[in-house]
């Protein structure tokens, strides 16, 4: 309990990374195309001479409907690969009010497979995000 968290928004949905994961948090800038990249990967962009993979999060959850990504991103670090992650909205780091907690009600299987399970926090529930899931995108669903 009192782990921080940085809380997100994704396809209207409150969830959360581990701080501890969350290297930076910048605006994306110029993202140039990777052709034959998987769908959920917009492109590379640029942070500090390094570059960052930019994984669209409403297509690495296959979630529908209009895709309005928030000016800034959470930077998390993979292996030694840095990703941007476009979400709707970053809003704070705080602490998690709670341990993780199994997810009661059916969320959907995409969602299912990202997330680790559930925290409090002071703005209500959140769904605590596995970032590696989440940037391996739905084909990791399938190849599991």
């Amino acid at each position: 309990m009192g782990e921080l968290i940085v809380m997100i928004e994704i396809a209207g949905r409150r969830a959360a990374i581990p701080a501890v994961e969350v290297q930076s948090v910048i605006e994306l800038d110029q993202i140039y195309p990777v052709p034959q990249a998987p769908a959920h990967v917009t492109g590379l962009t640029a942070m500090r001479s390094q570059s960052l993979t930019v994984i669209d999060c409403h297509r690495a959850l296959q979630q529908s409907g209009d895709a309005s990504h928030g000016e800034r991103s959470p930077v998390v670090e993979i292996g030694g690969h840095l990703y941007a992650l476009q979400v709707d909205l970053v809003d704070d780091v705080i602490p998690a009010q709670s341990e993780i907690m199994p997810i009661k009600g059916g969320f959907g299987e995409n969602w299912q497979r990202v997330a680790r399970g559930m925290v409090e926090t002071d703005r209500g529930p959140a769904l605590l995000i596995d970032i590696k899931a989440l940037v391996a995108g739905p084909q990791f669903a399938h190849a599991a």
